[in-house]
């Protein structure tokens, strides 16, 4: 009864454009696997340890660079203000990107003293030269996205999936270790930067322009202070078993984390990038942003959960045979993670909800109470092991974030007529 349901849906936006976002994933998780398969094979623990640090670096830049709430601005922002706003916006990243790779240069000393280990400086440096491309294409990336051109999205995604998959398959074959994963991230990059520049006419200004820039740094405060938060959340527990239990349960930890949680985690992300838009359409019309919230829940429950279930369920027999015996001890800490993903995306589409109403600064504050539970319940946990941590982070989230989910859409729909004036 629900496939017919979804199927007689498949007309409306949100559907046709996860569909693209859905198709890309696919092939990227064909791709992915040959070449996870590789990296678990040609790869130790200790590569994958070191691996997980500088990554960990590159998460919380990106979200200044990469996700932040400047270029989202134009997503939300009424159609006579695009103009200026994008040429505004192209500069302001200009400006956060270069302080980001200056930032990101000079944090890799302290990194390095802090987990004891000064292979990872040089790495850190070298991932950091990628945000000196993403401003040429943000501004077109973030126009197409306001579009709800999906299927350039779809395409972006997986001409970079696929450039980063065969670099990183080449350098692993040539016993390149844990670089196969940094220099195919950097020239991947490439990709981004051609498929964005074709798909949109907009072009930079010849002249520097700074207006109206405080009111896309005052809306961009939420979102970036938001995204991290939850970057903080999400490597949190990385941080902490590299710190206390050691880089090699860390890469352990991390291999699972990445074989698990990493291909339901891009399905939510899917949803990261298809709601504010479906949302911002009809923000006004607090009819219709129900019926579109309600509808993008009933999506998230017919395609993200049985992902999630299934790709658990199926752990303690693909785990051995794909990627090899030596992380059978990975397998209980994968189901674990796993299945804290599935309140993840209904607290995602609350969270597009309330910015999508310009209310970001009740996610803000949530992510804060959030992110300190989440903290404690982690220090606590690393006192043991590896499984104790996945446990924890299951249970944190299958505890708090249906609370959020449920007093966010009461907060939103109960109270329409204010924030609706």
């Amino acid at each position: 009864m629900w496939i017919s349901k979804l199927k007689s849906q498949l007309s409306n936006q949100l559907v046709r454009g996860f569909s693209w976002m859905a198709l890309m994933e696919l092939a990227h998780r064909i791709m992915r696997l040959g070449t996870v398969v590789i990296l678990a094979r040609s790869l130790t623990p200790y590569d994958y340890g070191l691996t997980a640090i500088v990554f960990l670096i590159v998460e919380f830049a990106n979200v200044f660079a990469v996700q932040g709430g400047i270029t989202s601005k134009l997503i939300q922002a009424d159609e006579k203000e695009v103009s200026v706003l994008s040429n505004t916006v192209y500069w302001l990243n200009w400006i956060v990107c270069i302080v980001v790779f200056v930032v990101q240069c000079l944090a890799a000393f302290p990194i390095a003293w802090f987990y004891h280990d000064s292979q990872v400086i040089l790495p850190i440096c070298v991932v950091a030269s990628v945000y000196l491309i993403l401003p040429v294409f943000t501004v077109q990336s973030g126009l197409i996205l306001r579009e709800n051109r999906i299927k350039v999205i779809a395409i972006a995604n997986m001409t970079n999936s696929v450039i980063s998959n065969v670099l990183t398959i080449a350098f692993a074959l040539m016993g390149f270790g844990m670089w196969s994963i940094v220099l195919s991230h950097v020239l991947s990059n490439v990709s981004w930067l051609t498929v964005y520049l074709k798909n949109h006419r907009w072009r930079p200004p010849k002249t520097v322009s700074f207006e109206r820039w405080q009111e896309i740094l005052w809306f961009a405060k939420d979102p970036i202070a938001i995204g991290l938060l939850d970057k903080l959340r999400a490597n949190l527990d990385y941080l902490l078993v590299g710190r206390f239990i050691g880089v090699e349960a860390l890469g352990v930890y991390y291999f699972a984390f990445n074989a698990g949680l990493g291909i339901s985690l891009n399905v939510i992300r899917m949803f990261a990038i298809t709601l504010l838009p479906y949302f911002c359409e009809v923000r006004t019309d607090v009819n219709q942003l129900r019926e579109k919230y309600f509808k993008g829940l009933k999506v998230i429950s017919a395609i993200a959960l049985p992902v999630v279930v299934l790709q658990s369920s199926l752990a303690p027999f693909y785990v051995p045979i794909v990627f090899g015996q030596k992380w059978i001890e990975a397998v209980p800490v994968m189901i674990l993670i796993c299945l804290s993903a599935i309140p993840r995306p209904f607290a995602l589409a609350a969270e597009q909800l309330l910015l999508s109403v310009d209310k970001g600064w009740i996610s803000l504050r949530w992510n804060l109470i959030f992110t300190v539970i989440f903290a404690a319940a982690l220090l606590v946990s690393v006192q043991w092991n590896i499984l104790t941590v996945a446990a924890c982070v299951l249970v944190v989230h299958l505890l708090a974030l249906p609370v959020f989910v449920v007093w966010a859409t009461r907060y939103v729909f109960g109270r329409s007529l204010s924030w609706s004036k």
